[in-house]
């Protein structure tokens, strides 16, 4: 008894006929009723009857059905199994990131997803949140890092940092040793903003607004180290996530935790809602949630503290 014999037994009897089975499987109907004839044979007894132009199971045949539909569904988990395993030695993955996730937070996940699987080429695109939003609802990208909120209708999400923006200021500006300041506070000094297409644009307008003033926008950028940049040079002010403050060089910029409003800098990955995930996808993904959200990745606000040298909560009076 093979595999090849249960198969066709059971499509004989899907399609309540030999005719009908030779044509799902694409063999002759002389060949079907040998093979069938073959495993009756082989069993001593009879499993199919003909009764009325109809196929009737005999009770030895409802038996061998219900076996063989088990031994065919797991040989199709298998085959799937390894077609898996197969597909995750070649292929490509394709991520779009802000640069500041890109920066803080893929590379020790970007190596080893490498280690792990190193015949997946890694396509990495750098973008504002919208854009990448865009990406990924178009099947450009498989999976992208955004900053919340985002639609969730659209897409499924994987939470995995929760920060938010402090006031990066040079060192001569009169509130840069201050423990704490508010927005309106800030609204006399120009803002270096991230470009419309980062969701941190939109974020900080909306909240000058509800503070009662429209910052003035002197500059703006696509990349995090350009604005810090700027601010060392006494352009204007920057907002940015703790996460990237803590990496500052305090003889440059100081930064100043904002309490009013606090401004929210969430991050997520982000994939198409209902479809269909690439092997490559799901490995990315079930290793962003070991290595992400494992016990302590995901830390509240304060829960880590500045290294020496780093733009951290300020000692000023």
């Amino acid at each position: 008894m093979d595999v090849h014999a249960l198969r066709v037994f059971a499509e004989v009897v899907r399609q309540q006929g030999f005719t009908s089975a030779s044509r799902a499987l694409r063999l002759t109907q002389p060949a079907i009723s040998k093979v069938v004839m073959g495993l009756e044979e082989e069993l001593g007894t009879r499993l199919l009857v003909r009764e009325r132009r109809r196929l009737r199971l005999t009770d030895a045949g409802q038996v061998v059905l219900a076996r063989a539909q088990g031994i065919l569904d797991a040989m199709q988990v298998m085959e799937e199994e390894v077609q898996e395993l197969t597909a995750l030695r070649r292929g490509r993955l394709r991520i779009g990131t802000p640069p500041i996730v890109g920066v803080a937070f893929l590379p020790p996940l970007l190596a080893a997803f490498h280690a792990a699987y190193p015949g997946i080429a890694l396509e990495l695109r750098e973008e504002g949140s919208h854009q990448i939003e865009e990406l990924v609802r178009a099947h450009e990208l498989d999976v992208g890092a955004v900053v919340l909120p985002t639609d969730e209708e659209a897409f499924e999400t994987l939470p995995f940092v929760r920060d938010q923006l402090r006031a990066v200021l040079h060192p001569a500006h009169p509130l840069a040793r201050r423990r704490s300041v508010t927005l309106r506070e800030l609204a006399g000094t120009p803002f270096v903003l991230y470009r419309p297409e980062f969701a941190l644009h939109g974020h900080i307008i909306e909240a000058c607004r509800r503070s009662g003033f429209q910052p003035n926008v002197v500059s703006e950028s696509s990349h995090w180290d350009f604005i810090v940049a700027m601010v060392a040079a006494n352009i204007g002010l920057a907002l940015l996530p703790v996460t990237v403050c803590r990496l500052l060089d305090r003889r440059q910029v100081r930064s100043v935790r904002l309490t009013d409003p606090v401004i929210p800098w969430d991050v997520a990955l982000v994939w198409r809602r209902g479809g269909q995930k690439s092997p490559a996808t799901r490995a990315w993904l079930e290793l962003a949630r070991r290595r992400l959200t494992s016990a302590g990745a995901v830390k509240p606000i304060g829960s880590a503290r500045p290294g020496r040298g780093a733009s951290g909560e300020t000692n000023g009076r």
